[in-house]
């Protein structure tokens, strides 16, 4: 499937080596301005060739709109078309490659799938193909702040630097968004650190992006299929080299008790609507949100492409060592975290639209 959303859908299309990479967005709300310059500054995160700490390919991701926004930059509610350009690809880069099956790639199981596969820096399995998911993302996410929706993400942890779990306890014990996603300069230098230690090695890390979702109306989600926190996972889970993924309590709830770790509720000063003094629910309460900031993990895999030779086998099963060329994120999640914020974004969208009224 090429469609995610039920909704607000995003449709994608392209390939890491093709022309283009492209989407067409259908649902969005209409009569809304978008700030241009601060859409292009959100989708220039997920940018590669921005930093030493990710892949060196030069691509300026700006993308096209071709049609459902007017002259004026004024959404029309119509079908959202766009495309965003490759330009720096090196399809020789992969040559090698084009008979060999890449450990903790998608080359064995979607030539297994489809019979026939893109070697070309991995085709629609590559993690080119969040750059569609991004624009839209951007797009989507400033709606939902002329909402009063808020979405932070940030690289916490990488290797075996992790700070995200001191985050992670402070959210859970404030009855509102007291703390700050921003790592100290100590903590980001920490992580850099450990992530060019691992270029330089010709190696590669995994990495975890914590995220934060403020704003969000009461009763969001559904009870029993499409919980809201269900909605979100599979949303992160379809990230690539995405991992694993915890929200409130997280994996700690199974050494929690009930006592200590209820989210006793507080009254406003008006009676409605209800907080809780604390936050281990992470926002959401029987696959509904209660009005509570939202926060998650995303835990990441390691790149599997590395500079290190490789034993593996071809596609006639013979031995061969993969010996990769060409240019790798040495720590992926770096570059996940825009597309994490994308993908909450176009989740709580998702449900948002549903009761919208033009």
């Amino acid at each position: 499937m090429n469609t995610f959303g039920n909704n607000l859908r995003l449709t994608t299309f392209g390939e890491s080596h093709g022309v283009a990479m492209g989407g067409i967005i259908d649902g969005f709300p209409p009569g809304f301005k978008i700030d241009f310059d601060s859409l292009y500054r959100e989708i220039a995160k997920r940018r590669p060739g921005s930093s030493a700490l990710v892949t060196a390919r030069k691509e300026t991701d700006k993308p096209e709109f071709l049609s459902g926004i007017s002259p004026e930059g004024v959404t029309l509610g119509t079908p959202i078309g766009f495309i965003v350009r490759n330009s720096d690809h090196r399809s020789a880069d992969y040559e090698e490659m084009r008979h060999i099956y890449r450990p903790n790639h998608a080359d064995y199981t979607y030539m297994q799938r489809y019979g026939i596969r893109d070697h070309r820096g991995g085709g629609r399995a590559s993690a080119r193909e969040t750059v569609n998911w991004v624009v839209a993302g951007a797009l989507t996410a400033q709606w939902l702040e002329s909402k009063g929706v808020s979405i932070t993400a940030q690289l916490t942890g990488a290797g075996s630097t992790d700070f995200s779990h001191i985050i992670i306890d402070q959210l859970m014990k404030c009855s509102q968004s007291e703390t700050s996603l921003t790592l100290s300069e100590d903590c980001q230098k920490m992580i850099d650190d450990k992530i060019m230690e691992a270029k330089k090695d010709g190696n590669s890390i995994g990495g975890i992006v914590t995220c934060v979702i403020e704003g969000v109306p009461v009763g969001l989600g559904n009870p029993i299929f499409g919980k809201l926190h269900a909605s979100l996972s599979a949303a992160m889970m379809t990230i690539n080299a995405a991992k694993g993924f915890e929200y409130g309590l997280g994996f700690s709830a199974a050494s929690a008790n009930g006592y200590e770790y209820a989210d006793r509720f507080v009254a406003s000063d008006n009676g409605l609507p209800l907080k809780t003094a604390t936050n281990y629910s992470g926002g959401i309460q029987g696959g509904i949100s209660n009005g509570m900031p939202i926060y998650f993990n995303v835990a990441f895999k390691p790149t599997p492409t590395i500079m290190i030779p490789q034993p593996t086998v071809d596609d006639c099963g013979n031995p061969a060592m993969l010996r990769a060329h060409g240019r790798h994120d040495p720590c992926v999640a770096v570059r996940a975290v825009p597309v994490v914020k994308a993908m909450a974004a176009l989740v709580i969208a998702d449900f948002m639209t549903v009761s919208y009224i033009s």
